[in-house]
């Protein structure tokens, strides 16, 4: 079954949003390492339920405050979207290390992403 595992959060200015939300809320928030600016949020380092975050740089209108769903294959589940009366906004695009991540929009206009994540190699180096 899939689930809710992240929520992204769009932002003109990612640095002040992630202060904003250190200051609020007491969050832990830590910058990643590479070319696009991203903050990863942690609420709750105590909570093995708890759902994490991230801040990044807003590049397109659309984006907002997006819960992320972990499915065993984003091709499949994209398709279900489109059958269901949603509508995709951005196809499958690789996030090294993270995995494949599509964007799209539910019956009610709601924005959502679909993540299939990197799976980790196999004993014989192949990603499972």
């Amino acid at each position: 079954m899939s689930r809710f595992v992240h929520v992204d959060i769009a932002a003109d200015d990612p640095k002040r949003a992630a202060d904003f939300y250190q200051s609020v809320f007491g969050w832990k928030v830590q910058e990643l390492p590479g070319p696009e600016p991203y903050w990863l949020v942690s609420t709750d380092a105590s909570d093995s339920a708890a759902i994490g975050a991230g801040i990044g740089k807003r590049t397109e209108p659309w984006q907002g405050v997006a819960p992320t769903i972990e499915v065993t294959s984003a091709d499949e589940a994209a398709a279900k979207v489109v059958k269901a009366g949603g509508s995709i906004i951005t196809p499958k695009a690789l996030m090294p290390g993270v995995g494949h991540l599509i964007a799209f929009r539910d019956t009610e206009g709601n924005v959502l992403l679909l993540l299939e994540p990197v799976r980790p190699p196999d004993e014989n180096g192949a990603a499972g």
